[in-house]
């Protein structure tokens, strides 16, 4: 079977698995029998191996940070037909690109003296001179009293504006006072003296604004050849990390069935993000497809799977199988998978075919209605087939937009449809102002050391993988939820959740 070092033959047998009859939609989808095998070989050899050591868990012999990684194997058919599969990992493993077990990278930018690695030594050159500029002890000694005598100026201008203004309020009440009790001349002679005052005053303003202005200055003058450096270093150093990283968008050139290459930047120009995410290309599934296709090796079927510690981002389970990352890899995929046959979208299939809407209430007002789980609320891209339809085509005289809220696709239960509009903008209004109670029911694996508590995490979109949400705690919004246990079996523990912001 081998064509490559790196295929791996079944050590259990496996001729009893019948093959897919496609190969595998990588963004959704149920784990083959046979990806099973092979990621259960690869686990194997993970735990087994002695070659390196990586800090999967949080107890671990280097005493590390935990870092959990994605793996992920390829089952393939060489030219006699006969089967393997490939394994591979997302990003570095124990610290470097490349181990004996698994597919080497789609480029490796680490290789030695590589043109990469000779750049970012001059970048990293660049770096310390940047650094030492701004570390110099005179240079970063002007800054500071730079930055106390723009202070100072302030502080010290508003406090003789803030004079002149009090002043200028007693020579009105003077002006007022001497024209009630001084005869003309002597008047005349008090709005002189007021006139210089005022004049005197304006001189102090303006005295005081250059005094400021020439000790700055001269500060400034100190300052600038160095600052001057320091920018035109980082100007620089811009300039060679946007041609090293063209560089290595250019270099990544990803194969497909078809035979074509494609690289990083042709792949995402049309994309969301103007430039290829970091680390686009790195994931398991290109690493595993590029091989295949190197070696002239027919993909069967393809799964991925996470070994270790939870990112603290966003949940990952030790053991288990996750589609394609879309933000990174959709678009690589996209081309790679060309030509090859493919398991249709499951999201693309109206997941309502044979399901029924229960009404639990209905009055002249409102409908209360049971969503079946695997049921969209309203229209979808590429699917019409949803709750609202169902209500227009069976209350086709009822007014206003019908769908007062949502329940996500997959979850079931309890929804308020709207005969009115004038009804629908009442209902909508209890929900803005939270004056609606909602509770959701859930099946959770294993047993909470507590009986009731919140979740409070705050929450953003994955830009990397949309429409998924992360844990950030930079620019996340807070959602915060209550649970409480209802029951507890074996190993499962079914809650009740109380949504608090609703996100």
């Amino acid at each position: 079977m081998p064509v490559s070092q790196y295929v791996h033959l079944f050590t259990q047998d496996v001729s009893h698995i019948s093959l897919p009859k496609k190969f595998t939609y990588p963004f959704y989808y149920e784990t083959h029998p046979l990806c099973k095998v092979a990621a259960t070989q690869v686990q194997q050899y993970i735990t087994q191996q002695t070659d390196w050591v990586h800090p999967f868990t949080e107890n671990n012999v280097l005493n590390e940070k935990a870092i959990g990684k994605m793996f992920g194997v390829l089952v393939v058919k060489n030219k006699d037909q006969q089967l393997g599969f490939l394994s591979a990992f997302s990003g570095k493993l124990a610290g470097t690109n490349r181990h004996t077990y698994f597919v080497p990278p789609v480029f490796d930018m680490l290789t030695k003296d590589s043109y990469f690695l000779k750049e970012e030594v001059l970048l990293n050159n660049v770096n310390t001179e940047i650094e030492t500029f701004e570390n110099d002890a005179t240079f970063i000694q002007n800054k500071k009293q730079l930055a106390t005598y723009s202070q100072e100026s302030k502080l010290e201008i508003e406090n003789l504006r803030l004079q002149i203004i009090e002043d200028r309020k007693q020579r009105k009440q003077q002006r007022l006072k001497g024209k009630e009790q001084l005869n003309d001349a002597e008047f005349s002679v008090l709005l002189e003296k007021l006139a210089q005052q005022s004049v005197l005053s304006k001189v102090a303003l303006k005295k005081l604004n250059t005094q400021w202005e020439h000790r700055m200055l001269e500060l400034e003058l100190k300052i600038q050849p160095h600052q001057q450096q320091i920018d035109t270093l980082k100007k620089h150093r811009k300039t060679k990390s946007k041609a090293l990283q063209n560089y290595l968008f250019e270099n990544y050139q990803f194969l497909n069935s078809l035979g074509a290459s494609a690289n990083l930047l042709d792949l995402f120009k049309n994309g969301f993000f103007e430039v290829p995410p970091a680390g686009a290309g790195e994931c398991a599934a290109p690493k595993l497809l590029q091989h295949a296709f190197l070696n002239g090796l027919t993909p069967i079927c393809m799964a991925e799977f996470w070994w270790g510690e939870s990112p603290k981002s966003e949940i990952r389970k030790h053991g288990h199988y996750y589609p394609a990352c879309q933000g990174k890899c959709k678009p690589i995929l996209g081309h790679m998978l060309k030509g090859i046959d493919m398991d249709e979208n499951p999201l693309l299939k109206n997941p309502a075919i044979g399901k029924e809407i229960s009404i639990v209430h209905e009055d002249d007002a409102l409908l209360v209605i049971n969503k079946p789980a695997e049921f969209l609320s309203v229209p979808g891209k590429t699917i019409d087939d949803s709750v609202y339809l169902r209500m227009k085509q069976q209350f086709p005289k009822a007014t206003g937009p019908l769908i007062v809220h949502r329940l996500d696709m997959s979850t079931s239960g309890l929804m308020l449809i709207a005969k009115t509009k004038e009804i629908h903008e009442k209902l909508q209004r209890q929900f803005v102002k939270r004056e609606v109670k909602k509770r959701y029911v859930a099946i959770l694996d294993g047993i909470p050391t507590k009986k009731e508590g919140y979740i409070d995490l705050p929450l953003r979109l994955d830009i990397n993988d949309r429409p998924r949400q992360l844990v950030c705690y930079e620019d996340g919004k807070s959602a915060r939820t209550r649970w409480e246990i209802i029951s507890q079996t074996n190993n499962t523990t079914r809650v009740y959740l109380y949504p608090i912001t609703g996100r």
